[in-house]
């Protein structure tokens, strides 16, 4: 369904835009997948809506039968990238499973701050950006997905999220259209 509306308070949550990860292979450049996410943060910023950046520190602990993809972190790999200018007023979460409220703070931070609505981007859209998706629905909040701020590594995860899965967990839109729908509410 398209965003039609955001509520009085929305918070932006930013998933996996660090160093480590910006540099892998995606479907679409992460570089305009920063840049549009790095918009809405200075958006939300400036309408003093909260700002959570969420960066992975690893995986959770447990037996997979799948080989890591990074065995040891180089320094800087969980870094936010410069591009998004974390401020002293943003929320981080460092996570160790795909979604971002799993065993973090992110559910108590929102509701302290009476949080009704997310507005979620980052990577990879069917991993980290789907999960803490449907955590975000579950727990209660309105979810949007600015589709032109996500990426995957592989389209057809990518698309799956997008076509199939995103209508069923909330609104989806651009950050253009996130953007409009801020200035309308605050006209």
């Amino acid at each position: 369904m398209a965003v039609t509306t955001l509520d009085q308070k929305t918070a932006l949550i930013v998933v996996d835009l660090q160093k480590g990860l910006v540099s892998s292979p995606t479907v679409h450049p992460t570089a305009e997948v920063v840049k549009q996410a790095s918009t809405l943060a200075d958006t939300f910023r400036s309408r003093g809506l909260p700002v959570v950046l969420v960066n992975v520190a690893g995986a959770p602990p447990g037996r997979t039968e799948q080989a890591p993809r990074v065995t040891a972190f180089p320094a800087g790999w969980m870094d936010i990238v410069p591009e998004l200018r974390q401020r002293p007023g943003d929320h981080t979460v460092t996570k160790r499973t795909a979604g971002a409220f799993t065993n973090t703070d992110l559910e108590a931070y929102l509701k302290s701050r009476n949080v009704t609505q997310v507005v979620i981007v980052g990577v990879s859209t069917s991993m980290g950006v789907e999960a803490t998706a449907r955590h975000a629905r579950d727990l209660g909040f309105n979810v949007t997905l600015a589709l032109d701020a996500m990426t995957d590594t592989n389209l057809d995860a990518h698309t799956n999220s997008i076509v199939h899965i995103f209508p069923r967990l909330g609104e989806t839109g651009t950050t253009l259209d996130i953007i409009d729908l801020l200035a309308k509410r605050s006209a």
